[in-house]
């Protein structure tokens, strides 16, 4: 039987440790690549990614069950990587490269059986977009990576940033326009 997330904190805090493994094994990867695509570094967002589920586990007994669990995770990633961009006052997002040399952005942005010209269109599409996403304020880049690639809602995009619904929705408006001046060189 599958148990949501509210589920296995009410089991965890009546003293069952195996729920909140489930819960780690749970939301892992998708803290750790929304961290990852914050911080841009390997290493760094590893060790945002487990200090936050420390967090987590620490702060579980203050958590509000009525609201969403996923959501309050995402906003201790998201104030545990801006802590980290806070103390490192240098943003290298330009860099979505891993240790391999591989760009997991680019290849996820091009069709796996392209005519040779396509693709040769597509990666410098997926180039410049690497770029220019890299340009843009970390705000604009959480808002975007919570969206499209978390597929938090606005509502819960606003919840995670603890910013209001109308300010996620113009962050997101500002960022599209702002890539595609970017892009298209408008």
């Amino acid at each position: 039987m599958d148990f949501n997330d509210t589920q296995l904190v009410t089991a965890y805090l009546k003293g069952d440790e195996k729920a909140f493994e489930i819960l780690i094994a749970r939301h892992l990867k998708p803290v750790y690549n929304f961290v990852r695509r914050l911080v841009s570094e390997t290493a760094a967002a590893e060790d945002i990614t487990q200090d936050v589920f420390i967090r987590a586990w620490r702060n579980l007994k203050k958590f509000d069950q009525n609201k969403n669990f996923r959501t309050w995770l995402f906003a201790i990633a998201k104030n545990a990587a801006f802590d980290f961009l806070r103390r490192k006052k240098s943003f290298p997002f330009s860099d979505f490269e891993d240790e391999a040399g591989e760009n997991a952005l680019v290849e996820t942005l091009v069709d796996p059986a392209p005519l040779p010209s396509e693709l040769l269109d597509r990666q410098d599409l997926a180039r410049r977009a690497v770029a220019a996403i890299a340009e843009l304020p970390a705000k604009y880049r959480a808002v975007l990576s919570l969206h499209y690639d978390e597929q938090l809602t606005f509502q819960e995009i606003a919840d995670v940033l603890s910013e209001p619904l109308n300010t996620v929705k113009s962050r997101h408006l500002r960022a599209i326009i702002a890539l595609r001046k970017i892009i298209v060189g408008d």
